[in-house]
């Protein structure tokens, strides 16, 4: 079969031959039609995520949709190693084919699956957001940060604040439920005002970025939290650093509890059910995400190039 192919660490996958999965039991073998490119899936493709087994070669991709050997329309996460979802077919576990929606398309709910399932699971599995109670989004001017907000509104937020370092990308956030926005990238007396005048009260933060803008928005909200309140710090993302220092300060001033979100810390039957909901979700309330579709072959190129905030999809 074609496939994107990965052959080492740090390589750039080739559209290349790859060999056809075979059936096992308790799998189901797909016919790819679509498959998005995520953060999460290049950090494993290269060998650099945590959940990565660093066995190459190996064909990228933890989710999709496509057809089964009988003609049912399902999504996919997490298809067994070497297979993934930018091939011709893959493998998956029974258990982690999704339905979708009649009225989601491929390619949307190719681009869905993966931004929508991680703030369900982050805000939902880990911190059990309530109705009613207000969520920071650090880095929402993302592609999964963008969706993160519309998730936080539709899962009955009173209050969503926005952070991010992008201004043109902020200004759409206003669009898609944010209640207010803060620019990461404002000079540090201001952005430390903007922080410490809007967080106040916040009860869970979802955080993107981690390093230096999340020690700024944690040492912010210590200053300010109202005392005995508790807060939920998610950190679901590395887009600005790999590693974030907490000064003890901050542990002692606040009730907060610190967790991840991702693969391991939110269970497989949680993050399936996350997908199934954004899928749901994408059918009823019509998710806006900005999609740039290309074909299989063009991998090596699109996996090189800045898309500017577009969710890349695969079709096969």
């Amino acid at each position: 079969m074609k496939a994107a192919v990965v052959s080492g660490p740090n390589q750039t996958p080739i559209y290349a031959d790859f060999d056809d999965p075979k059936p096992q039991d308790g799998f189901t073998i797909v016919d790819v039609a679509a498959s998005a490119l995520s953060n999460a899936t290049r950090a494993r493709a290269t060998g650099s995520h945590y959940s990565s087994a660093g066995n190459f070669p190996l064909v990228p991709g933890i989710d999709g949709v496509g057809r089964t050997e009988n003609g049912r329309r399902v999504g996919f996460v997490l298809p067994e190693a070497p297979y993934g979802g930018m091939a011709e077919k893959t493998r998956v576990r029974n258990a982690l084919c999704l339905p979708i929606p009649d009225d989601v398309g491929d390619v949307l709910a190719a681009a869905i699956i993966n931004p929508g399932q991680s703030p369900l699971g982050a805000l939902r599995a880990r911190a059990g957001l309530q109705a009613g109670e207000t969520v920071l989004i650090n880095g929402a001017t993302g592609t999964t940060g963008q969706i993160a907000v519309q998730i936080a509104k539709h899962l009955g937020a009173s209050r969503v604040i926005a952070t991010g370092r992008n201004a043109e990308a902020l200004a759409r956030l206003a669009e898609l439920g944010a209640d207010h926005t803060i620019d990461l990238t404002a000079e540090f007396g201001t952005l430390q005002t903007e922080l410490e005048t809007h967080t106040e009260g916040v009860d869970i933060v979802l955080d993107y970025l981690s390093g230096p803008p999340t020690e700024t928005v944690l040492a912010a909200i210590a200053r300010n939290h109202k005392a005995g309140t508790p807060l939920r710090y998610v950190i679901a993302g590395t887009a600005a650093g790999a590693a974030t220092t907490v000064p003890t300060s901050v542990l002692a001033s606040t009730p907060v509890t610190l967790m991840g979100s991702g693969i391991g810390a939110v269970r497989v039957p949680d993050i399936l059910q996350a997908a199934k909901d954004a899928l749901q979700i994408a059918g009823t309330m019509q998710l806006q995400i900005d999609i740039n579709e290309l074909p299989l072959n063009k991998v090596a190129e699109a996996w090189a190039t800045n898309h500017d905030r577009r969710r890349v999809v695969f079709t096969v």
